[in-house]
């Protein structure tokens, strides 16, 4: 058995797209190596897209285990933001004990709010910026959030998904009066809620 091995297991955990009108939500759970420490690693808000998807590709090679998950944007508008957020983090933390047959001696979490687990769990505001495996997290759940929304931009290049990730952007506020709702925005969020009572009222 690897030295690692006999280490406490601390699982870092974070999430991305809470603020976009479409989309999934999506999470990260990682476990770094530390005889593989990885260079750069920080809150992925405060990194270029090109410095996030180089360190994604670092992590996923160096990390003694990783995975991601996600909740849909149907999800979000059945549960809310808040509870597909944590739904999200637990369907990773599940995924990755199910993929490598692994379980964290601690799991911490970015954030003031734990989600539901069978393990110990700690939260910590600003996480993303003090703790690297939450760092970790923090990059491969941005990058397959934008990952998703480029892949959306292909379906629905009338929004400028590819430029704004969903967020409400002027462009993507005026394109939405435009062309109307798509299956993938997030029908609970304020304006495209809004723009569904308009349209109903019309």
């Amino acid at each position: 058995m690897p030295a690692t091995q006999s280490l406490p297991l601390i699982c870092g955990v974070d999430e991305a797209g809470r603020g976009p009108l479409a989309g999934g939500v999506y999470a990260a759970a990682v476990i770094l190596n530390p005889e593989r420490p990885i260079l750069g690693l920080a809150d992925s808000k405060k990194l270029s897209e090109k410095k996030r998807d180089s360190l994604s590709i670092e992590i996923k090679q160096h990390a003694l285990a990783w995975a991601i998950a996600s909740c849909s944007a149907k999800e979000i508008d059945e549960i809310n933001i808040l509870q597909a957020s944590l739904l999200a983090m637990k369907r990773a933390i599940d995924m990755l004990q199910q993929q490598y047959n692994i379980t964290p001696n601690l799991v911490q979490v970015d954030g003031n709010q734990c989600p539901k687990i069978n393990l110990p769990c700690e939260a910590i505001v600003q996480g993303d910026s003090k703790v690297p495996a939450i760092s970790a997290a923090s990059i491969l759940a941005k990058v397959a959030h934008d990952a998703e929304l480029y892949s959306l931009d292909r379906q629905y290049p009338q929004y400028g998904f590819a430029k704004n990730k969903g967020y409400p952007t002027a462009f993507h506020l005026e394109m939405l009066a435009v062309h109307g709702v798509s299956t993938i925005h997030r029908l609970t969020y304020a304006p495209v809620k809004k723009l569904l009572v308009k349209n109903t009222r019309l």
